[in-house]
């Protein structure tokens, strides 16, 4: 208490001042405010200014400009910007120096996108650096914020290798370089392999410099296309070509080798100027054909898979990289013309016998019908002649029918062989193709590998009867079916067919015969071998009135006895005609064609 007696107040003090509101002493309110407003920044509404962040947290980042308070900003507003530190300075984009709260309000994203434009293409002279927040993916590529302005990045530049999974970059902040900016539509492309293809090229030149054909390197799978395969050399790129990846044959890379792999490769080839590195794999194992067992040899079986079908052949890999050729006229003993793939298809596993083998040239020849025994070996034995068999009809000639017994044995039916009887002109008149015929063995020629056929054989000769009935001088029955310049085709009882020429086809009035008509012809030739019949029916008449003539002679003459008439009357008497039901041996043939 002794202390507090002891305190006095000022002795100068203006109260009277303290009660209006003045307790400054002797400096006035007003100079004290000026002077306060002298140490702040003064700021305007809807302006950039510079500010320094003085703290932040996962929401907000407070930000200092020099005003009497400070500014808050969202923190979702420097996304592009994942190192934003205390101290940092900041543009901002004043909007409001005090709200209702009293608050100053400030907006990042507005100060960049203000200013943005001017910077993009500042940046784009300058071929600067910058730094963009991808915020999401598009078609193409993806949208990168960059000074507040959205950006695209084309999928091809987001890395030198091509990129698998585009997700993995959303949400993530990156250095660019813009590439093109389009002024009118303001569209803003930018970069991110641009900034490291400086510093690859820089690498491939010092890498290309120190490559040599023949040499290893390892690499890793970077792409598979159709043709090939890309392999990362560590900053540069080579390709091994589809055919350099096996010595056997590759339908797509994806069977030899796999994404990111690992794997050593040799240098085939390289071009300093085009950086083009040529490589390949399969150049670091053995040829196949080396390896080929030394004591394989023409005659062997070998087994294989078909891995190429051609119209003349196939392709069969017995060890992968060692391939031989079958071709068509190997795969069956028919010398018929035929398509490989009626004897196999890619894929199958068969076996076959060695033709040629060589080695230097490493090229082979296979067979499958060597599996088989030759037909032609014993041919006289399984086919002798005169022994009968069914083949198939397989093609026509204007001369026969070509038939194939059975695989591989083939012979030829003459056209004259086919019928005993009919007069055929093309073969097509008798049977078709694919049709089933009867044949008999006439002949075997093995050297050509043919056998001569025959069809009618197979019949007894029906013009050895035809012999005895249609005698020269006989008389039958006949209709004429087809009437040419030369004459005309008669039809004879049994089938037979005979022929007459226009002198032999005038009727006793005078008039010629006609198709269809029915009338009565003398055999005037038979020639069994030709199997020709010539006919006349004019010579029936001509030959009574000649008779007739003759008789009536006798009679005048008084020298001549009774037996010289009888004679007479034997020689020139109408010939009888020939009836076939009184010769046995015609009445079983007729049996015989009725038949059949």
């Amino acid at each position: 208490m002794e202390n507090l007696k002891n305190i006095q107040p000022i002795e100068d003090f203006n109260w009277d001042a303290l009660e209006q509101g003045e307790s400054y002493g002797q400096v006035s309110k007003d100079d004290l405010v000026k002077t306060y407003d002298e140490t702040l920044n003064t700021v305007k509404d809807k302006e950039v200014v510079m500010g320094t962040v003085t703290a932040m947290n996962k929401r907000e980042v407070v930000v200092n400009i020099g005003f009497k308070s400070d500014g808050v900003v969202s923190m979702a507003e420097f996304r592009y910007n994942p190192d934003l530190k205390i101290g940092d300075e900041v543009e901002v984009y004043i909007e409001n120096q005090e709200d209702k709260k009293g608050q100053l309000i400030l907006s990042h994203k507005k100060a960049r996108a203000t200013r943005s434009w001017d910077r993009v293409n500042e940046a784009l002279e300058k071929d600067e650096i910058i730094k963009g927040y991808i915020k999401c993916r598009t078609k193409g590529g993806m949208i990168v914020d960059v000074f507040g302005i959205e950006a695209f990045l084309p999928g091809s530049q987001i890395d030198v290798k091509p990129i698998r999974d585009y997700d993995v970059f959303v949400g993530k902040t990156m250095e660019f370089k813009i590439v093109k900016i389009n002024q009118e539509f303001k569209n803003v492309v930018v970069s991110h392999k641009a900034l490291i293809e400086a510093e690859l090229e820089q690498q491939k030149k010092d890498i290309i410099s120190k490559l040599e054909k023949g040499q290893v390197l390892e690499g890793t799978v970077k792409n598979i296309t159709s043709y090939g395969v890309f392999i990362d050399l560590g900053g540069v790129d080579g390709l091994i070509h589809i055919t350099d990846l096996s010595w056997g044959r590759v339908s797509h890379p994806e069977e030899i080798v796999q994404l990111d792999q690992k794997i050593n490769v040799v240098i085939l080839d390289f071009d300093d100027e085009k950086k083009r590195i040529a490589l390949g794999l399969k150049q670091l194992t053995p040829h196949p054909w080396d390896a080929l067992d030394p004591d394989l040899k023409v005659g062997d079986k070998v087994k294989g898979k078909v891995v190429v079908m051609a119209d003349y052949g196939a392709f069969i890999e017995i060890a992968p990289g060692v391939e031989g050729l079958i071709h068509v006229s190997e795969m069956s003993w028919t010398q018929h013309l035929r398509s490989a793939q009626d004897f196999m298809k890619v894929g199958d596993e068969i076996e076959a016998v060695i033709l040629t083998l060589d080695r230097d040239e490493r090229k082979m020849s296979l067979g499958i019908k060597q599996l088989k025994a030759d037909p032609w070996e014993d041919i006289e034995s399984r086919f002798p002649v005169g022994s009968r068999h069914a083949a198939k009809v397989r093609n026509f000639t204007n001369f026969g029918v070509f038939v194939e017994i059975e695989e591989g044995v083939d012979g030829l039916i003459h056209i004259s062989d086919l019928s005993w009887t009919k007069k055929i002109k093309h073969p097509s008149e008798f049977t078709q193709i694919g049709a089933e015929i009867e044949v008999q063995v006439l002949e075997i020629d093995k050297e050509n590998r043919r056998l001569s056929l025959g069809h009618k054989q197979l019949e007894e000769n029906p013009w050895d009867v035809f012999e005895t009935i249609f005698t020269v001088g006989s008389i039958h029955e006949g209709t004429i079916i087809e009437v040419l310049d030369k004459g005309a085709v008669i039809s004879l009882p049994y089938g037979v067919e005979g022929f007459a020429t226009p002198k032999h086809l005038v009727k006793e009035d005078g008039s010629q015969a006609q198709v269809d008509e029915k009338l009565q012809f003398k055999v005037i030739e038979f020639n069994k071998e030709a199997k020709r019949i010539i006919l006349s029916h004019s010579r029936i008449f001509e030959d009574e009135q000649k008779g007739s003539k003759k008789e009536a002679g006798e009679k005048k003459s008084s020298k001549r006895g009774g037996k010289k008439e009888e004679e007479s009357a034997m020689v020139t008497g109408p010939v009888e005609k020939t009836t076939l039901g009184d010769i046995e041996e015609l009445a079983a043939l007729k049996e015989k064609l009725a038949g059949k």
